[in-house]
């Protein structure tokens, strides 16, 4: 019982080795089956699913297939079972010939892993094939002196198969004279010979016939037949001898046709036509007689076509020499083809991708081949290599197969493919090589932003332009490829003036053409700072920004403004005062002229329009002063009125005009007393007016006098007060700086044709400044001509300056009034 069971154990631990054997035999990459020739298509050969571990479903889900070098298939895989079949007949003479072993290898791959795993597949034979002899009917003369014991050697059959199925023996039918003997070559080939047994007498029987059977071990037995025809002939009892039992030789596989590569000789002891040599070769089956031709008289062997390594390594050649009579005898020449490097290496791609994602880490595999050379030895030895300075390499596998995989990350942008060439080249001397060529697309990726040409840009426009006028054309360039690659533009949003960007500029997001969107005024805005944003298409999208400046252009839209002298809101004109004791050049008064706009555009000059006295005034051409061309005269007149004309370099030029009336007199009196002097007019009307204006001058003149008077009495009152002190000295800082200085830096100027009221806090005096004759060329006079008679009035004076003020420009009127 103990016995019955350990049994199913020692059957569990059978199967566990089994399967051991068998799964480190997959595991080796080396399978091997066995089938007979003959068979019929699609037998079963072996099971490959269950030897590589795999369900049969899973074949097809794994992409495994046969792969083969050049050559038919012979074998085929069923997907649904898992089997390893024939893909058709299978000879296996005409595959190995007379080999003792007939393999077959081939590569199974695994198209998801790229694993390869060699098969052996050992086809056996049957027996499919009778002895035959190389001919039917053998003509054999004897002499009739032959001896008893007297051996012929016989022609021998071939039998294309091997093993037990080939030629097992000879046997010749019954008769009185001769017998058959079998005797074994050194190469195992039975040769048979006829043996004579008794003698022969031609007067009995001239000719015997005889019939050779050649019989092969295979079940059923196979025959082939000879007959032998044997005349009988008189005393010729030598047959030929060879000087060597067997010939070598060595010969090139590039040797030219025609080449004689060995003489075999032959000697008979007889003499005459007994002793005449004739030299045959024997035909063999499965050899091919051309390709060596003998010399039947000579015993020359020449090469009768081109020899291949590749297709037979050596030959043998069976060589039979023959006397006259008839008598023979058998010598074997083997020739030994030498390999030469006449085959280049050859490629088998077996997998290749086309495209490849540039991001694709290193050692993506990009293609799997197999290079194999015809030649053997050191001229099959194959290297292969790329050339240098590309990011790939070669891995070599099993059975020559290699992997061409990547050593870094690609990028599309430097290199967008690459016509990569295998180079496989052999050990011979000299080598040959063999180019293969992979091409290989780099798919893009979105990993570059889009990029401008310049870190800035500037652009300019001239004022006063048109609403969507074209102000630059910005173009940003990603190196990537189709939507990776295609670019819109945005402008960043910011504020001018308190208004957004977008009201004042546009962006076509397509074109990149910045547009104006409203008529721009340099006046009010010199420049514009803005930010443009290039965005791609990717996912996710990549952007790089830009600075742009806008600079207005100036156009001449402005007219010079004149500042000075300013007219008076009542509509009338100023008056300036010439001493008549002016030389010529004195400074009478100065125009000043601004103009909004800039540049050439705001470049001014100054001309005399029209005078009353003409030659008595000029005006500066660049400094707008007016000053005198010659001495005054008596006899020119108290008043002069000048049309001063101002205009800028603009294209076209603007201008303005100014009116000055200018009066001749030393002082503010000496006008009052030129006024009394002057003749009354003959008209009653202008004599009435100028009574009138007297008086009216006469009255102010009092009630100024007695206002003045009023403010003294009030100051001395006060003197002592230091309180109002400082709040008069407080009022005179608290004055508008518009009295007192220019427009735009120009009304200092104004200074000096001004009444300056004065008042220091710590002096008791306070005066009244009236312009005095200036011949410099600064606008502003240094000195002061202080007035202590009647117009010398305390601080308190002042304190309605706005007072004083009106008092001086009524007397401008009255001036102008008069004139």
């Amino acid at each position: 019982m103990a016995a019955l069971q350990k049994l199913p154990q020692c059957r569990r631990l059978i199967r566990l080795c089994f399967l051991l054997v068998v799964l480190w035999e997959v595991g080796a990459g080396q399978m091997h089956y066995s089938v007979p020739e003959e068979i019929d298509k699609g037998s079963f050969v072996g099971d490959i699913a269950k030897d590589l571990g795999l369900e049969p479903p899973a074949l097809a889900e794994r992409g495994v297939r046969i792969i083969s070098r050049g050559r038919t298939q012979l074998f085929a895989l069923n997907l649904r079972s898992g089997s390893l079949v024939t893909a058709g007949r299978i000879d296996r003479e005409e595959l190995c010939a007379q080999s003792a072993r007939c393999l077959v290898n081939f590569n199974i791959l695994l198209e998801d892993k790229l694993n390869i795993y060699s098969v052996e597949v050992e086809i056996t034979d049957i027996n499919d094939n009778a002895p035959r002899f190389g001919v039917e009917e053998l003509e054999l003369k004897i002499s009739e002196m032959t001896t008893p014991g007297f051996r012929i050697p016989l022609k021998s059959a071939h039998d294309a198969d091997v093993g037990e199925n080939t030629l097992q023996k000879y046997e010749l039918n019954p008769n009185d004279h001769f017998s058959l003997d079998v005797r074994s070559g050194v190469d195992g080939n039975k040769h048979p010979e006829l043996v004579l047994e008794l003698a022969l007498d031609r007067e009995e029987k001239a000719v015997h016939y005889l019939l050779l059977v050649a019989l092969d071990g295979g079940s059923p037995v196979r025959s082939g037949t000879s007959r032998i025809c044997v005349t009988v002939l008189d005393v010729n009892d030598n047959a030929p001898i060879f000087t060597q039992p067997k010939y070598h030789v060595s010969v090139p596989e590039n040797m030219p046709v025609g080449t004689r590569i060995l003489t075999v000789t032959a000697t008979d002891t007889d003499e005459g036509y007994n002793a005449q040599v004739a030299y045959f070769q024997e035909k063999t089956l499965g050899e091919t007689p051309e390709v060596f031709e003998l010399e039947s008289t000579s015993g020359d062997i020449t090469i009768a076509e081109s020899l291949d390594f590749e297709d037979a390594k050596v030959h043998e050649i069976d060589i039979e020499a023959q006397d006259g009579p008839g008598l023979l005898t058998r010598t074997k020449v083997i020739v030994t083809v030498l390999d030469v490097n006449d085959n280049a290496p050859e490629f088998y791609m077996t997998s290749a991708t086309s495209s490849v994602p540039e991001d694709s880490p290193p050692g993506t595999i990009i293609a799997l081949f197999n290079v194999h050379d015809r030649d053997s030895g050191q001229n099959a030895f194959i290297t292969c290599s790329l050339p240098e300075n590309l990011p790939f390499k070669l891995e070599r596998s099993v059975d020559n197969y290699h992997r061409l995989v990547t050593t870094r990350a690609l990028d599309r942008e430097q290199f967008s493919f690459y016509n990569i060439t295998v180079t496989a080249k052999d050990g011979g001397k000299p080598f040959l090589s063999t180019d293969a060529y992979i091409l290989l697309q780099v798919a893009d990726i979105n990993d570059n932003p889009p990029t401008f040409p310049h870190m800035s840009y500037s652009a300019y426009i001239p004022e006063n332009n048109p609403r969507g006028a074209s102000i630059i054309s910005v173009a940003a360039h990603d190196p990537d490829s189709d939507n990776n690659a295609h670019v819109t533009y945005s402008l960043t949003e910011d504020t001018l003036q308190g208004a957004p960007l977008s009201s004042y500029i546009s962006i076509n997001s397509d074109t990149g053409i910045v547009y104006a969107l409203q008529s721009f005024d340099y006046e009010q805005f010199q420049d514009l700072q803005l930010w443009l944003t290039a965005w791609d298409n990717g996912n996710p999208p990549l952007s790089s920004n830009v600075s742009l400046s806008i600079f207005v252009l100036d156009q001449n839209d402005n007219a010079p403004e004149i500042l000075y002298p300013a007219l008076p809101t009542d509509g009338s004109t100023g008056v300036e005062l010439a001493p008549r004791s002016a030389e010529p050049g004195y400074l009478v008064t100065k125009v000043v002229a601004v103009d909004r706009d800039s540049g050439q555009n705001a470049w001014l000059s100054y001309r005399l329009l029209k005078a009353s006295e003409p030659g008595l005034f000029a005006v500066g051409l660049h400094t707008g002063e007016v000053r005198t061309a010659r001495a005054l005269l008596d006899r020119d007149a108290l008043k002069q009125s000048l049309v001063v004309a101002v205009q800028d370099h603009g294209q076209p030029p603007l201008s303005a005009t100014v009116t000055l009336t200018v009066a001749v007199a030393d002082n503010i009196p000496a006008v009052l007393a030129d006024l009394g002097s002057i003749r009354t007019p003959a008209d009653p009307d202008d004599s009435d007016l100028t009574l009138y204006l007297v008086v009216a001058v006469a009255a102010v003149s009092c009630v100024f006098l007695a206002f003045v008077i009023v403010l003294l009495a009030l100051r001395l009152r006060r003197w002592h007060a230091s309180r109002l002190l400082q709040a008069s000295g407080g009022g005179l800082v608290g004055m508008p700086a518009s009295h007192f200085v220019g427009v735009d830096g120009v009304r200092a100027f104004l200074q000096t044709y001004s009444h300056e009221v004065s008042l220091t806090a710590d002096s008791r005096k306070s005066h009244v400044i009236f312009p005095q004759p200036n011949y410099a060329d600064t606008l502003l006079s240094q000195e002061s001509c202080e007035k202590k008679d009647f117009l010398s009035a305390p601080q308190s004076l002042l304190e309605d300056k706005e007072e004083t003020f009106s008092q001086v420009n009524s007397l401008h009127n009255i001036l102008s009034s008069y004139c």
